[in-house]
């Protein structure tokens, strides 16, 4: 049982060295996924609650080659997409990868 939860809990922030970004609102059931994930994994990331904030969320819109859906995220100044995506990286065994890489 004991080995059960230190796998659970065995969260490694020292090895995620990327620069994470993510876009939100705070009541979006997607973007509290998405940082569940990020929390999950032991990442520290920038949060931009751009809640009611059209001018951001254009910003926001900008970076995101025309997305304006949140959560947007960035690993490294690259657009990874939403919700749906950096689960699909995770499920790929992809993101650990990108996470791990320090920002240039």
């Amino acid at each position: 049982m004991l080995d059960f939860l230190n796998f659970l809990l065995d969260r490694h922030p020292e090895r995620n060295r990327a620069k994470v970004e993510i876009y939100t609102w705070q009541t979006c059931p997607f973007c509290i996924g998405a940082k569940l994930l990020l929390w999950w994994k032991g990442v520290n990331y920038t949060e931009y609650k751009i809640d009611g904030d059209e001018d951001a969320r254009t910003r926001m819109a900008q970076r995101a080659d025309g997305h304006r859906t949140v959560p947007e995220i960035f690993i490294n100044n690259e657009h990874i997409g939403g919700c749906d995506e950096l689960y699909q990286l995770d499920g790929k065994e992809q993101l650990d990868p990108l996470l791990v890489q320090p920002a240039q």
